[in-house]
């Protein structure tokens, strides 16, 4: 039982609050999130341009909220904003279950967005709040294992429930997300620092705070928008894919569900190893690697002859993630100030409201007009390019950031 002791006193209490909250919340949401988008495609009538429209609500939400949510968590603190989003969401959550108009989806998921875009920034600003700088891509790739965990077995047991009632896995997502909530409010203590806390409510007197303006955080502004092509397939793969696989399986749920399931598996198993074995190169390289696989994978999807051929996307597709997760997340807490660390996760996480509110609406009129055959391969093309931009990027905002601490350490 050394061993295990040993792996409990390697990171804070507060990771494996995270850890546990986020194997809960995920087990129940990856029951529902894979057929959300079949379950308002029904609702609406068959309509795929509507259901899209109404799930890009969310995001739409997010890139709205987002950067407010930095910036309160900066101010007030990340344990405040977690609880309200979780709760926020367990609500929403809740509410689809008794849904029916298209106006009360559209309520019920910009409620949902409000939530997302409360949660992110700050719970990524605390990591980096108790996490030093050499254990952060562990640490981040801990989390995305244990938000793999869930993945792993929530979708093909989504399927059955699914088929069965939806509404079970609206309830048990609300419920996990309400658990979640609790453990937060009772087992994490607020991780601001005092110093940033006290600076915040001086600033809050006189004025409206620290503002951040992008136009002096250039680095963080053009690492966002190369960005966008990772989260575009993301929202491609969850809306627009099954309906391309539906045009080629008659099985297509349990394809999907497979696939799925595949990536969850993979990443709990390997994200640990992969995420170390990374440390030994370049973030900047080890980005890159990751959009090129990423883009293998779109064209993977796109033409794959057979069900083998989907698999060996699929397996590139976690691979690349894998790498992908860690490393910008690491980039991006290395080039914070303290004073902005949520506010820069808020930005960043911007580029999945971008693609997450045009995506769904975009994929469907291009699935309708060229097909996903072509439409995937577009995206393998901007992936391929989007790589090679955000190589650039990376390598010279990291490489910035750590000549700036040498010389601030030699004074």
């Amino acid at each position: 039982m050394a061993w295990f002791h040993h792996i409990l006193a390697r990171y804070d209490t507060t990771i494996w609050i995270r850890v546990i909250g986020t194997i809960l919340t995920t087990f129940a949401g990856f029951m529902l999130r894979p057929f959300l988008a079949f379950y308002l495609y029904d609702k609406m009538d068959g309509n795929l341009l509507v259901a899209a429209m109404v799930t890009s609500l969310q995001p739409l939400t997010s890139i709205v909220s987002g950067y407010f949510a930095g910036s309160l968590s900066d101010r007030y603190g990340r344990k405040p904003l977690m609880i309200a989003a979780l709760l926020i969401e367990a609500i929403s959550m809740a509410g689809y279950i008794w849904a029916e108009s298209i106006f009360t989806f559209a309520a019920l998921t910009v409620l949902n967005g409000v939530g997302a875009s409360l949660f992110w920034p700050a719970a990524s600003a605390q990591i980096t709040d108790v996490v030093p700088e050499e254990k952060r891509s562990e640490v981040f790739a801990l989390l995305h294992t244990a938000l793999n965990l869930g993945a792993a077995a929530g979708p093909l047991i989504g399927v059955a429930i699914y088929k069965i009632n939806p509404a079970i896995a609206f309830g048990l997502c609300s419920c996990t997300l309400f658990v979640y909530s609790l453990l937060i409010f009772l087992k994490i203590p607020e991780t601001l620092p005092d110093h940033i806390r006290a600076q915040a409510k001086q600033s809050a007197k006189t004025a409206q705070g620290p503002r951040l303006k992008l136009s002096e955080h250039p680095a963080l502004f053009w690492m966002t928008l190369a960005a966008i092509p990772v989260s575009l397939l993301y929202s491609q793969v969850e809306i627009i894919l099954p309906q391309h696989l539906r045009t080629q399986y008659t099985d297509f749920l349990n394809v999907f569900a497979t696939l799925m399931t595949i990536n969850g598996v993979l990443v709990v198993c390997c994200q640990i190893a992969i995420a170390k074995f990374a440390e030994r190169f370049p973030a900047h390289r080890v980005i890159l690697v990751a959009y090129l696989f990423l883009a293998c994978v779109g064209f993977g999807y796109g033409w794959a002859p057979g069900f083998l051929i989907l698999v060996l996307a699929e397996i590139l597709f976690t691979i690349g993630e894998m790498l992908y997760g860690p490393q910008i997340q690491k980039a991006i807490s290395v080039m914070a100030p303290e004073e902005y660390r949520g506010r820069y996760f808020a930005i960043f996480g911007a580029n999945w409201g971008i693609t997450g509110t045009i995506g769904p609406s975009v994929g469907a009129v291009a699935f309708r007009g060229i097909g996903g055959a072509f439409w995937f391969s577009i995206l393998g093309l901007l992936l391929f390019i989007g790589g090679l931009f955000q190589y650039r990027f990376v390598k010279k905002a990291t490489l910035a950031e750590h000549a700036e601490s040498g010389q601030s350490l030699s004074q």
